[in-house]
This record gives C-alpha cells, structure tokens and sequence, in this order.
C-alpha cells in the first residue's frame, strides 16, 4: 500500500491552483497505486504555528529529559514528522508568493527539520534521513518562472529542491501552473499544466 501525503499551502481555497494541480497529481497517483491511503494537511487552515524559542530549545534537550511543559511544546513537531516519515509520496502545493513559498510552508519545514531524527552530520557536512519519499511539488504562479527573465526570481522551485534533498528527498518532480495572469498564456496555462502529469 503507498501512503500519500498531500500537504497545501494556498490562501485562495477551492480557487486555488496549487490546490487543483495537487489534486490532480494525487488523482494519477491513485490510478497507478489503487491501494493507497491518502493524508491531506491544509497547512494555511491548521494554522501551523512559526517555530518558537521554546520549541527550538526543546529540539536540543534529549527526549527522556523533556519535562511535561517541554513534551507538550515539542509534540505538534513529533506529530508532522511522525506523519512525514509514514508518508511514502509527498505531494506539496506550493503556489509562488512574491518569489517564494507561504509561511505556512516554511513554518511546517522549521517543524520538521530536526538534527539526529530527519537529518545528521557526518565529515563530509548534513546527511539527510528522510529517504525512500518520492515528492512531486505543484507549483503555481502568475507570471512564467520557468524559464526566461523571470527564472532568476524563482526561490520556490529550487529552494524546495535543495532543502528536501538535504534532509534526503533527492526524488522530487515540479509541476508548474504558471503563466495563470500572462495574457495569451492564462487560458491555457492550467490545462498545459494538468496534461504534463506522468507519475513514475
């Protein structure tokens, strides 16, 4: 059985982009997988909180020496990446927001980025631990990052690369919705995006 995990980050609900690509990524993965048990996580309405002070120190204090106000401040953290971990596709809306990602998004990866759990350190510097995922990113934006003048600008795409492949999730597919707002492009520019979908 493969286990989906679809995180989303979007502020526009049911209009979303990000939201309906990701679906449909999750929908052709079902088609290859049928067996499968899907995880969603709205990221935006769980209101994830911005890592703490006291959370951070708490990442530092090793778990059989937590007191209870400690083990309560660390648990949503335990949780995200107890389910990350479970998880054996990731599907992550990530809609490009002046030039990068939500904080929703961000504070989730505070959360998850744990030394000695989701990644270590050996002589050569960070190894990551999380390993065996594969993540398909659905990216949407309103203007073309992709390629041309505004690749430069694009902090979502390459950000999430090089952050999940240091915790270990080398495996990882963007798909853009972009375009969304480029007269002569946005008419098109989702359905371009819904027939790029090949699942591996």
């Amino acid at each position: 059985m493969k286990r989906i995990l679809h995180l989303k980050s979007s502020l526009l609900g049911k209009e979303s982009y990000s939201i309906k690509l990701g679906n449909a990524i999750v929908e052709k993965i079902q088609e290859k997988y049928p067996d499968n048990e899907l995880e969603e996580l709205n990221l935006v309405d769980f209101e994830i909180p911005h890592l703490s002070p006291t959370v951070l120190r708490t990442f530092f204090i090793p778990k059989d020496q937590l007191n209870e106000e400690e083990k309560e401040a660390i648990s949503l953290s335990d949780r995200l990446v107890k389910q990350l971990f479970a998880a054996d596709i990731i599907v992550i809306g990530a809609p490009l927001i002046n030039f990068t990602i939500h904080t929703s998004l961000k504070a989730w990866i505070d959360h998850i980025t744990r030394a000695g759990i989701t990644f270590g350190y050996n002589a050569d510097g960070p190894v990551g631990m999380v390993t065996g995922k594969k993540v398909y990113v659905a990216m949407s934006s309103g203007g073309i990052y992709s390629e041309g003048p505004g690749k430069a600008n694009d902090f979502v795409a390459p950000y999430l690369s090089a952050f999940l492949g240091c915790l270990g999730m080398t495996d990882l597919t963007v798909y853009r919705a972009e375009g969304l707002k480029v007269p002569n492009v946005k008419d098109f520019a989702m359905a371009k995006a819904l027939d790029s979908i090949k699942i591996d």
